[in-house]
């Protein structure tokens, strides 16, 4: 058990062993950064869509209240003009 304990420590204390436990440290931290950044990414984006999707709704929203607006004032004068033949 000691020898596999030596043999352990020598292999980890080489500078091979240390870089390659670097580079892997390194590699698992920038997956880690490219998976949050694409998340980020996408959120963003269907952020932009709820975003455009909701201003074309606010823009069909003021059509239609213009749209009753100006029935409100057809039926006004149409009220208006039968007022005034009816006094005929």
């Amino acid at each position: 058990m000691a020898q596999a304990v030596e043999a352990y420590r020598g292999i980890t204390a080489t500078e091979e062993f240390k870089y390659l436990e670097i580079l892997r440290t390194r590699t698992k931290h920038d997956e880690a950064q490219a998976l949050m950044n694409a998340r980020r990414k996408e959120r963003e984006h269907w952020q932009d869509v709820v975003a455009d999707k909701d201003a074309l709704i606010a823009d069909r929203d003021v059509a239609l209240a213009d749209r009753d607006v100006a029935l409100a004032d057809k039926d006004a004068i149409i009220a208006e003009l039968r007022a005034q033949l009816e006094k005929q």
